[in-house]
Parts: C-alpha cells; structure tokens; sequence
C-alpha cells in the first residue's frame, strides 16, 4: 500500500482523493460545513480512482467524525461551568458532580483515542495522510495532545487511590483548570459556523459574544469567591463583611453573591455593597477591572461592526443623493429633471438586493445562462419580434439581457435620440409619446412583454418617441450592435424577426406611423427584402437590422453586410435633384438607402431608385463627394 500511494504521488504531486471511512464513500456534499484546509489548491486533481482509506481510518469531513465533535462541544460546555465552580466551591472529587466529571472525562479519553484514526491532509502534497504511524506521531509531536491528556486525567481520584487521603492539596484545584483547555473546540465551532452560510452570521456572532460575556462573568466570580473561602479572617473579606458565616448559607447562596457582584464590576455599574476588604480582593479587582476595560471594548466594537455592517448601505444611499442634490442646485437643473433623478437613484438601492450585479459576475457562465433563462426567457418568447424564432438564438439573446428598474414618470428613451438599446417590458407600464411645437402628445401604452426602442434600433434612424414609465417598471434592454451580431449568423430566425416586425408596423395607427421619418421608404425595402427571401433567393441581406435597403443594389454593398462581417453601414438619404438646380422644380422627395463601399455603386443605387444615369455626387452645400468615406450617418446626398 505504500508502495502504491508514493507511486500515485509521483504521478500526481498535487492530488487531492476523496476517500472512503470504514469501507463506504461519504463524498462532501456541502462545501459550507468544511474546513478550508480541507480543500484542494487550485490546479490539484480529484481522482475517484485512487485508492480508499485504510481499515479502521476515518476521513476528517466523515458526517460521523462532525457529529462526534458537535457532542463533544455540549460536554466543553459543561466542562467550562464546572471547572471554577468545583474550585471555588470545593466540589473537586467529591459530591454530585464526581459522577458527571468521570463520564465526561472518559468521552474525552475516547476521543484522544479516535485522535490515532483520523486521516490529516498533508500541507506539502494536499493528500490525505492514512499511514497510521504518520498519523500517530503527527499527534503525538504536537502540543495538544499532551493538554489533551492532562485535562482528561483525573488527577483528584488518582491521588486518592493511591494515597487513601479524600482530598488532596489546593494544587489539585488549579490542575482541574486545565479542563479550559477543551474550550479551543468552541472557539474552532464558532469559526466554521460564521463561514457557513446556512447560519445567520449576526446571530452566530451575537450568541458567541453572549457565551464569552458569560464565561468571563462565572470565572471572575468563582475566583473572587475562592478568595473568600481560603482568607484567614473571614470577615475581612468582601463577602464577610456582610454575611460572616457565608459558607454554612449554602453553595447557590454563594454562587448568586460571586455573580452579582462579577456582573456588577463588569458593568462599570459599582453599587458599592460588596467591595474588596483586603490588599489581594484589591488586587484581583485591579487586574479583572483591566480586563473588563478590554472585554467590554471588544463586545461594543463587535456589535458596532454588526449594526454598522446592515446600515452601511443606507449611508452610501442618503451620502449619494446629498451629492446628487448639490449638483441639481449647483447647475440649476430644473425641479422635474431633479425629481427623476432622485426617484432613480432612491429605486437603484431599493432594487440593489434584487439585481445583484457585482454577486452574480462572479458566478459562471454557464449557472449565470441558466438565471437568466428562468427569470427572463418566458418574456423573450412572448413579445411580438422574437415569436417562432428558435430555441438556439432564444437561448443566445436572454444571457445579454440587462436588468433594469424604473420609477414613474421617468424617461426612459428620449425622442430624436440615437439608437443604442431596445427595451422589453417584464412588469409594469411604459408610455410612448412624441413631442410636436412644444406640445407632448400620448401615443401608446405598452405593457408586459411588449417592446419600446426596437423601431428605432432595427431602422438605425434616430428614436421617433419618447418612452417614459407610468409607473414602478422592470424591463430588460439590450444593445443594438450586440443585437446584430447575434441575429446575423441566424438567416431563418432573421426572415422571421424581419417578419414579425412588419406584420407589427403595419398593425400600427396611423398617427404613430406619421411620426416615424421616412416610413413609406422603410417599409418598401423591408417589404421587397422579405419578398426576395420568401421567394428562396440564395442571397439574404441581414441589413434589414440596420434600417432596410436594396439587397442586391451592388455586390460590394452585399458583402458588407454578410454574416461574416463585423462593419455596420451608414444610413443616408439621396435625393434625385440639388435643391440649388433649376431642374429640381422644388420636387424633394428622398429615399433612405444603406451606402455602399464606392462612389460607383452609389450610382448605380441611384440609377435603380431614380430610373436616371447619374455622374457624380454632391452634398447639402454643393461639394462633390469624391471618397465614400467621406459620408457621414444620415446625411442627405444629391445625385446629379
């Protein structure tokens, strides 16, 4: 068996082996409930086929082995009380608590026992150690496992075997002590539940604090006790002084006093009814008011962090809108604008839990896909443009949709304004408006998974309304070149979308239609478009995304716009006279049209929109276009 782990390790140096305890596999199904020196480091391999844990070894994250320690724990308590009691108290070997202290130390000699059996993980190769003699002499060449047996030794009971005496001196008292020892397992408790998320760390903190408090008060006040019984005047003692013949009262007597008066101290609160008599209560009192200065410095300073640590956020919040109201004042913003602006952000922190932007970019690919999907392809598939496509382009569109949350009567897209994303509405209502002479005019009243922005977007002309929420609305937006790239590559999922969104412009009233630019132009070279691919012609254009155009105008232009090609085309408006040219008869008329890569192929755009050869090209100030480049998006060129 050696010989065939040291082969595994110079296979595999960095090998980390989920093994086997007594015969079976208990696999780590919670990562919350282990330890993180239980983990592999990065780079490091899981083999299931190496090979189990020896006979008789148990793995360190075996459900057994937790429970046994979660047992343990509940004795540690009983062994944190019991200790200064029994000292204070003179119940050392004696009364109703031998009975309790035999059991619990002989759980404890157990578990130094189990100790020779539970595998380690070796720091140097991350393997787990099942060697026994490894694991023996790793435990025994540490410093706990001698505290281990000289706190579970019962050093009164021996001395009475063996010399017949039924108590011992007062060092027995003080050897008893070393049973605190065992509260280092609390302390390791503690540390793994604040890690577990399972457990609410504001209540694993405060009940922690709450056993810490309690601890320090019992211990203080068994000493301060103990110094009371062993003082040679009793009455000269700050429990004496007021009641002589305090040890024939009773135990619980004694006990309530010793607490009163550790509470009493650790509190600050000093009534002034039990106080030192004699120069070592004097003493103590100095070193525990010490004491108390530290404690009570680290239970305030752990409670702040805890209260700070859930308002920390609305801090942030009311720090951000005394800014944002600074700047509204200091540029004169007007009331409504400020108003907006105060609603969205007061609706960014109130949704912040809900979006979790930061949290979720830490997650995979793959778990944040699958969120996205559940939360938001139902609406994708029920809004009008993306009906009957398929599940492929469906499954690439949801996991690039942005979340976003707004208040009333704020604007969301702004008339005339250049198109970047496209919006759908998951709850919620928006308006759509438009602005005419001054006058904001209601259009249409779009609700869950209706869409806003898409005309705007798929035309490439600026955005013909305004869009601005009725009330509290979610939507989800995505970005208008993002939107090309994914669509391109899906030729039968475009001639769907392009479907779609013509069935959905011709169900449109005739005042939205008016106020969309250039509409008649638009939809005749959509509509020509869908003709020629409903008709199975081998070449389909995906420029319909970018505002339409003549597919087969020239064959540079065709290439442009491929699937394959990353360059969006400009958008421009030709006209067949120079308003300057006598010709022209003041007939204006314009056409919009994708510009192709050339001056040639603009001409012969012309020649086929027109029915009119044209030789060269000139701008709204009567220059002649020479290069393509030159063009700018959305400029008016006459061809003459």
């Amino acid at each position: 068996m050696a010989a065939e782990v040291k082969s595994n390790t110079s296979r595999s140096p960095m090998l980390l082996t989920r093994r086997a305890s007594s015969g079976v596999d208990h696999q780590i199904r919670n990562l919350a409930t282990v330890s993180s020196s239980l983990l592999p480091a990065f780079g490091t391999v899981i083999d299931e086929g190496y090979p189990r844990l020896r006979r008789f070894i148990i793995a360190p994250y075996d459900r057994r082995y937790r429970w046994w320690q979660m047992f343990l724990i509940i004795l540690v308590v009983y062994s944190a009380w019991a200790s200064p009691f029994e000292v204070a108290f003179k119940k050392l070997g004696t009364g109703s608590l031998l009975v309790p202290d035999l059991v619990v130390d002989a759980f404890f000699a157990v578990d130094i026992l189990v100790s020779f059996f539970v595998a380690y993980l070796d720091k140097s190769t991350y393997l787990l150690i099942d060697d026994p003699k490894k694991i023996a002499f790793r435990y025994v060449a540490r410093s706990g496992f001698t505290m281990d047996v000289a706190s579970t030794l019962p050093f009164q009971i021996i001395y009475r075997v063996v010399t017949g005496k039924r108590n011992g001196s007062s060092l027995f008292a003080f050897i008893n002590l070393l049973r605190l020892w065992r509260l280092r397992r609390v302390g390791d408790l503690f540390a793994r539940l604040e890690k577990d998320i399972r457990f609410s760390y504001f209540w694993t903190r405060y009940i922690k604090l709450i056993f810490v408090t309690l601890f320090a008060v019992h211990s203080a006040g068994c000493m301060y006790y103990w110094m009371a019984v062993h003082y040679r005047i009793k009455k000269m003692t700050w429990i004496g002084s007021i009641m002589e013949d305090f040890e024939s009262r009773g135990i619980w007597l004694g006990y309530v006093y010793s607490l009163y008066w550790s509470i009493v101290t650790l509190s600050t609160v000093g009534y002034g009814d039990l106080h030192a008599m004699n120069t070592g209560e004097r003493v103590f009192n100095i070193f525990f008011m010490l004491f108390n200065i530290g404690l009570t410095s680290y239970l305030i300073g752990n409670m702040t962090n805890l209260i700070v640590h859930g308002a920390i956020r609305t801090f942030i919040m009311r720090d951000t809108i005394h800014e944002l109201s600074r700047y509204a004042s200091k540029n004169r913003l007007p009331d409504s604008m400020k108003e907006q602006m105060m609603a969205h952000l007061q609706l960014k922190f109130k949704t912040v839990e809900l979006q979790q932007d930061e949290v979720l970019s830490d997650l995979p690919k793959a778990i944040r896909s699958s969120i996205a999907q559940h939360l938001f392809q139902r609406t994708v598939e029920t809004s009008y443009l993306f009906k009957g496509i398929s599940g492929d382009l469906i499954a690439q569109l949801v996991p690039e949709l942005k979340a976003e949350y707004f208040p009333p009567k704020v604007d969301i897209i702004l008339q005339n304004e250049m198109p970047t994303d496209f919006y759908i509405v998951v709850s919620g209502e928006l308006d759509m408006l438009t602005h005419n002479n001054g006058t904001e005019q209601f259009l249409q009243r779009l609700g869950p998974a209706e869409m806003a922005g898409e005309i705007g977007v798929i035309f490439n002309i600026p955005q013909p309304f305004t869009v601005r929420s009725r009330r509290l609305s979610q939507v989800v937006r995505i970005g208008h070149h993002l939107f090309q790239q994914i669509v391109q590559p899906h030729i039968a999922d475009g001639n769907i979308i392009i479907s779609n969104f013509k069935q959905h412009l011709k169900g449109l009233n005739k005042e939205t239609l008016q106020e969309i630019p250039y509409i008649e132009e638009l939809m005749n070279d959509t509509d020509q478009e869908y003709f020629e691919s409903s008709n199975g012609t081998q070449h389909h254009d995906t420029s319909t995304f970018k505002g339409g155009g003549d597919a087969k105008t020239n064959e540079s232009q065709t290439t442009s716009m491929s699937p394959d090609s990353s360059t969006i085309s400009k958008r421009v408006i030709i006209h067949e006279h120079h308003p300057d040219d006598g010709d022209s008869k003041g007939h204006m008329t314009g056409k919009v049209v994708l510009l192709p890569d050339s001056i040639g192929g603009l001409l012969k755009l012309a020649d086929k929109k027109f029915g009119k050869a044209a030789s060269k090209v000139l701008t709204s100030d009567g220059s002649e276009v020479e290069e393509i480049n030159s063009v700018r998006e959305n400029d008016h060129l006459f061809l003459c």
